[in-house]
């Protein structure tokens, strides 16, 4: 017998509870709080700092963080995203920026919410794509 639509949407909820629980318990979400997103419609992803000390630029943001998925806040809404997912997005369609606040000014990338999330939504697609090509591949080749 086919599953209804009702089984279905369950079976996905389920799975979607499950992933969240996940997220919920990882120890290493480093979490940003740009207050000037809602203003600019941008996050700032920060790439490299200035160093007074030694008088150069270092990396430092998504270069050097050590958690394993970076959270926005955004105002009552949270955006969650692997690194390294981050960090593809960020090189592939981030907008290159100096921010020049001292003491320490910093560069990065201008990525907008959305524009992370379709890359992020195109990337996953890609993967599927890619693996079932490959399934084929081994069924046939």
């Amino acid at each position: 017998m086919k599953d209804s639509n009702w089984d279905i949407d369950l079976r996905d909820g389920m799975v979607g509870e499950s992933k969240i629980a996940d997220l919920l318990h990882l120890d290493t979400v480093e979490v940003k709080t740009d207050r000037r997103w809602v203003d600019t419609g941008n996050l700032y992803i920060e790439t490299e700092c200035w160093y007074v000390g030694n008088e150069s630029w270092m990396p430092s943001g998504v270069r050097v963080s050590q958690a394993t998925h970076w959270a926005f806040m955004l105002e009552d809404s949270v955006l969650m995203i692997p690194l390294y997912r981050l960090k593809e997005a960020v090189w592939e369609i981030g907008k290159p920026v100096t921010c020049n606040i001292p003491p320490n000014p910093s560069r990065g990338y201008l990525v907008t919410p959305g524009a992370l999330l379709e890359y992020v939504r195109m990337a996953r697609a890609r993967e599927i794509a890619e693996h079932e090509e490959y399934e084929r591949w081994e069924i046939y080749g």
